[in-house]
């Protein structure tokens, strides 16, 4: 298996865990009540602000022991440069992650257009910003292993 197979399959483990783990800690601290009310909205936009603060955090420390272990358990370096092949499919991960959070995004919008509870939106843009990074790893790992 290659250091970019690797890494997609640590990256892909990493952002369920991180997501899953994230949001089992903020479902208990869900605000009781109105549907609108500004503690609800607070909470959603809290939400969204620490999701990305502790994912970035949390991938940045997974990225660094995963480079650790990769170089102790291989004695190879982390590959400085990218070919033709690493852009090519780093650019089909990112249109397939971007569509799909596009299509969120505008679900999300939609949602509120049929008078949904604004929570309905949140939740919307919340989990599509989770499946489209999954499907971004996941992208690079089909291709990295059928090829392009």
């Amino acid at each position: 298996m290659t250091y970019q197979e690797k890494k997609s399959i640590i990256s892909l483990i990493s952002t369920i865990l991180i997501f899953g783990t994230y949001s089992l800690y903020m479902y208990p601290q869900h605000p009781e009540g109105e549907l609108i009310s500004l503690s609800t909205f607070r909470f959603w936009g809290l939400f969204v602000l620490n999701l990305m603060l502790f994912s970035i955090v949390a991938h940045i420390i997974i990225s660094t022991l995963f480079n650790i272990v990769f170089r102790v358990t291989t004695g190879e370096k982390e590959p400085k440069f990218a070919d033709e092949l690493d852009k090519l499919i780093e650019l089909k991960a990112n249109r397939n992650s971007f569509f799909i959070f596009i299509i969120g995004f505008l679900l999300a919008m939609g949602s509120l257009v049929v008078y949904k509870p604004s929570q309905a939106m949140f939740i919307i843009l919340i989990i599509s910003g989770f499946i489209s990074d999954v499907t971004g790893s996941v992208t690079k790992l089909y291709h990295y292993r059928k090829g392009v």
